[in-house]
């Protein structure tokens, strides 16, 4: 961040009913191998400038990476004249926020920095890492790669808060196909899930040459494996496939901007209506559901929303129950919801809207083994492979890289192209175990797709593995 401008930011706030500055700075590097091939290093660097005034009963924003007193002049004047054009032409006429001063810092603890580590050595790791994904003739296609990403935010408003937070975080990517027999079966590690919040000691810490070993086994075996049997299973579902259901048929449904109907010419609405909460039996009592930013090294933490408000830890759904939204504080004034901190953007050219943080799953208090031990005919779930969702967020038919048939008690062999498919009404009800501590992994997705024109953002999900009964799984053929 330029020191001058952080100096001098608060002397450009202008004379309305609210005003606020988010200015943001985004740092990329993507290293990829390929194949034993160095692909092209991937350099982004980004910075600029949101500005969003209310003013009597008007909401107008204007953004800009003109950095000068000029171009912050210009954007906050196109922001007030957006906020009188506004004003009698919205749905609902904003409050602007309570005047409560927020001011902190907020930065992710990396034990080792990106920077430590020279490219040399990231890319020498990545060339070991493919030699270990190719360990047989039979393995067509392999490749790894890091992505770092850094988010410096500046938060400031006519209230009087002042706030900075410094985001980083890393996410290793690893693929392998195998052909057998003119069919070719994929299993990666990181992708959509193995992402966290932390510094570079999570990938030496993270064992890659181990899961290259092992993912590039795994495809092997599946190229090999017979189809998923097609039938009534209980369902053990692992961590990183958790996250897409938990994304899926809690996070999306229960966006506030998704119920009010904002999202649905573009990515459809939701089954959740306002009436519902306080009242609505979304699942087993088993079900637990919190919006926690306070998780250590969890994708999304962090201090104050991209609106300012505090973020603190909230159920969104208890024993079953729903209970709150994700939401920002505009959409929570129409309903007249409680809300959480989730008013998120995914860079100073965006504004904010309702969007998903850490979405968590909350330990229960089955240890992995028992659930296995539980299971008399069922199935292991591993990794997210597809998805299909309808625009209610409520019928769903998801695919699975890796599928191990359980039988009374024991894993009995692994399935290929498993896939499941339900209803969200009905399978929450389903949940009949919550692993705990034990099977609980904190991951991640950098890539979650919202608003038109589109934000991509990073979520965080926490989970242990779950059990649930009498799920309609089927193969490929």
């Amino acid at each position: 961040m330029k020191n001058e401008f952080i100096n001098q930011i608060n002397t450009y706030l202008p004379n309305v009913d609210y005003c606020s500055f988010r200015f943001v700075s985004k740092y990329t590097n993507v290293l990829s191998v390929t194949r034993n091939v160095l692909e092209p290093i991937e350099i982004i660097e980004d910075e600029g400038l949101m500005v969003t005034v209310i003013h009597n009963g008007g909401y107008g924003y204007s953004a800009t990476s003109d950095l000068t007193r000029e171009g912050i002049l210009k954007a906050t004047e196109e922001a007030k004249n957006w906020s009188a054009f506004t004003k009698g032409n919205l749905i609902h006429q904003p409050t602007p926020p309570a005047d409560i001063i927020n001011n902190g810092q907020y930065y992710t603890h990396e034990q080792d920095t990106w920077a430590k580590e020279s490219n040399k050595d990231k890319v020498d790791y990545l060339y070991e890492i493919n030699k270990a994904l190719k360990s047989k003739p039979t393995i067509s296609n392999w490749g790894a790669s890091f992505r770092y990403n850094k988010i410096e935010t500046l938060f400031t408003d006519t209230n009087g808060s002042k706030f900075r937070q410094n985001i980083s975080y890393i996410l290793p990517q690893l693929i392998a196909c195998a052909e057998y027999k003119n069919e070719i079966q994929t299993r990666t590690y990181g992708g959509h899930a193995h992402a966290r919040q932390i510094g570079y000691n999570f990938i030496k810490d993270s064992n890659l040459i181990d899961k290259a070993k092992t993912i590039a086994n795994d495809a092997i075996e599946l190229s090999m494996a017979p189809n998923c049997p097609s039938k009534k299973f209980d369902a053990l579902i692992a961590p990183d496939q958790m996250i897409l259901q938990i994304h899926e048929s809690i996070g999306h449904p229960l966006e506030l901007d998704r119920i009010l109907g904002d999202e649905r010419n573009y990515a459809g609405s939701s089954f959740v209506n306002i009436d519902m909460f306080g009242k609505y039996k979304y699942g087993s009592e088993k079900l637990n559901i919190s919006f926690n930013p306070e998780q250590e090294s969890e994708l999304a933490s962090y201090n104050y929303d991209d609106d300012g408000t505090p973020a603190k830890k909230k159920y969104l759904i208890q024993n079953g129950l729903l209970k709150k939204p994700i939401g920002s504080f505009y959409s929570a004034q129409r309903t007249e919801q409680d809300y959480v901190a989730c008013s998120r953007a995914t860079s100073w050219n965006r504004p904010p809207i309702d969007r998903m943080g850490n979405i968590n799953m909350e330990p229960g208090d089955t240890p992995y083994s028992e659930m296995i031990a539980a299971v008399e005919d069922g199935i292991l779930l591993e990794t997210n492979n597809s998805w299909s969702i309808d625009d209610y967020r409520n019928k769903f038919q998801f695919g699975c890289e890796k599928g191990t048939l359980i039988k009374n008690g024991e894993m009995k062999g692994v399935v290929k192209n498993p896939n499941y498919r339900g209803i969200t009404k009905d399978f929450w009800h389903n949940l009949a175990m919550v692993g705990d501590e034990s099977s609980y992994s904190i991951l991640g997705t950098a890539n979650c797709g919202k608003g038109e024109p589109n934000q991509t953002i990073f979520v965080g999900h926490a989970t242990p593995s779950c059990l649930f009964k009498d799920i309609d799984v089927f193969g490929g053929e």
